[in-house]
């Protein structure tokens, strides 16, 4: 089992670009496992952790409702955003500066074949992270990603969550609301969910920023003690 997990450092990216070279990771890991499964090859499988921040874009899941995007054309493009369908599961989410968004692409069979607890390890992750910075985040039973103040009318998403898995490999993956403009949220339901508010960490501070770095970093020390992981940093543009 090959427990590196190679960093990639993306920066400002389109999603669709970004998606696109998900694809091309996906595919390399399932294609290898196909080829030891056919051919007893017994190689290795590679896995990934993207980081990227995207201009500002609304994706809809396979299982989500168009209806829950509430802007035309013409007011998408007037909010310099773009709208596309997407193959993980989930509603409909936005992307955007001051969001994190991480992409793992994992060969599950490196780790644990259980999708329940990769997702619960994921949302794990964030509720460490946010905990470093005093805040009780916490799961919303039948609601995706991180939440604040579940239970109460002020529950609030801070970070939304969608994958897709095959043959045990993952893609997709979360959207940690750092510095985000939490206008562009006005524009959807966001997940479908009605009536639930969204946040972002540097409002939750009291804070005009956080360091996009720091909260990374966080992330990725409890990724490697939750999963286990060898983390190999490799800055790569693509």
């Amino acid at each position: 089992m090959n427990k590196q997990v190679e960093l990639q450092e993306l920066g400002y990216k389109d999603y669709k670009d970004t998606w696109d070279y998900q694809e091309t990771l996906f595919k390399g890991i399932v294609d290898t496992k196909i080829k030891n499964r056919r051919e007893d090859a017994n190689l290795e499988t590679p896995n990934y952790f993207l980081f990227v921040e995207h201009p500002h874009v609304y994706t809809l899941g396979k299982s989500g409702d168009m209806s829950n995007l509430l802007i035309d054309e013409k007011q998408l493009a007037e909010k310099n955003a773009v709208f596309y369908k997407v193959n993980r599961g989930g509603d409909i989410t936005y992307h955007g500066p001051g969001q994190i968004v991480g992409y793992p692409i994992l060969d599950l069979d490196n780790f644990f074949t259980d999708i329940h607890k990769y997702l619960r390890f994921l949302e794990e992750m964030i509720i460490l992270t946010l905990e470093e910075y005093g805040l009780k985040a916490e799961r919303s039973p039948g609601e995706t990603g991180v939440w604040l103040d579940v239970g109460t009318p002020f529950a609030r998403k801070i970070c939304a969550m969608g994958v897709r898995a095959s043959r045990w490999v993952t893609m997709h993956g979360f959207a940690l609301n750092v510095n985000a403009d939490l206008g562009y949220f006005d524009n959807m339901i966001p997940c479908g969910i009605r009536g639930k508010a969204v946040t972002s960490l540097n409002v939750e501070l009291g804070k005009k920023e956080v360091s996009i770095t720091e909260v990374k970093d966080k992330l990725l020390k409890h990724f490697v003690n939750l999963f286990e992981a060898e983390m190999k940093f490799q800055e790569e543009k693509v």
